[in-house]
């Protein structure tokens, strides 16, 4: 049955250069993949669609826990908390990939505001016979909001940084990042649901997105070898976030001088 809970996923994909081209013009970079070209890291994000019909996605626009991979652990609210990835060799545009997604572990916890619920996921992504990346994505799930409760205070960012830059994340970069790696998470574009139901003060800027922005940072440098990243706090669409690197160190810092996001790069 379509429901049952699986223990592994299988997904092709053409690894279209359009569809990378689409991400890079979002980003505000050239449209320069060719077929045969060599993606930049991270871009599989774009790829490996797996489109749930209205009926299996969950009240906040993804599918449906408890249905495939991701178990039901009883707490609605979800994010993406981080990742580790390895780029083993570079993914071509044009050129059929599969992945092979395993659910790694599965956990619970009590936090300072409840209970939390840990997955971990791993996607091994494969193109021709070679295996080019390796990536661990760690989910986090929560109860909703308690508005009475006191609100959690987000880390302060390191201001020692030896390069950096500025971004802006408008709410059409959002709506064209969900659409392009084909998330319906509700947070990233339906700002009544991201204030009344999720408890935001505005659109969430995507996790993965910082993380990409990072990574484009980094690969000016060298090619990147492994990436790991962690959020610490959201970041709202109406914030100028600042991309920051010293050495193997790479994080974000809000407008208000908190952490948004921590990682640690190494190069080939």
């Amino acid at each position: 049955m379509d429901d049952a809970p699986i223990t592994e996923s299988r997904q092709t994909d053409v690894m279209d250069p359009a569809r990378a081209n689409a991400l890079k013009v979002a980003l505000g970079l050239a449209p320069d993949i060719a077929a045969g070209d060599a993606l930049p890291p991270f871009f599989h994000q774009i790829h490996f669609w797996e489109p749930k019909p209205p009926g299996a996605l969950g009240r906040d626009g993804h599918p449906a826990v408890g249905r495939g991979l991701i178990p039901d652990l009883g707490l609605p609210r979800r994010m993406w908390a981080g990742g580790h990835l390895t780029f083993h060799a570079p993914l071509r545009a044009g050129i059929p990939a599969e992945k092979v997604s395993t659910v790694a572990s599965v956990s619970r916890k009590e936090g300072r505001t409840g209970p939390l619920g840990f997955v971990t996921v791993k996607h091994d992504v494969h193109q021709g016979g070679t295996l080019c990346v390796t990536e661990l994505q760690d989910l986090v799930y929560r109860e909703d909001p308690d508005p009475d409760a006191p609100q959690s205070q987000a880390p302060i960012a390191r201001t020692d940084e030896t390069g950096s830059e500025a971004a802006a994340f408008s709410s059409t970069l959002l709506f064209r990042y969900s659409a392009l790696t084909f998330n319906g998470h509700r947070i990233h574009y339906d700002l009544d649901y991201a204030r009344d139901v999720e408890g935001y003060r505005g659109l969430v800027v995507h996790g993965p997105l910082l993380a990409q922005k990072l990574l484009l940072l980094a690969e000016r440098e060298a090619p990147v070898q492994t990436f790991r990243f962690r959020a610490t706090a959201p970041l709202m669409h109406t914030e100028t976030a600042t991309f920051c690197r010293n050495g193997k160190d790479m994080w974000v810092r809000g407008s208000d001088g908190r952490q948004c996001m921590i990682a640690e790069v190494t190069h080939k």
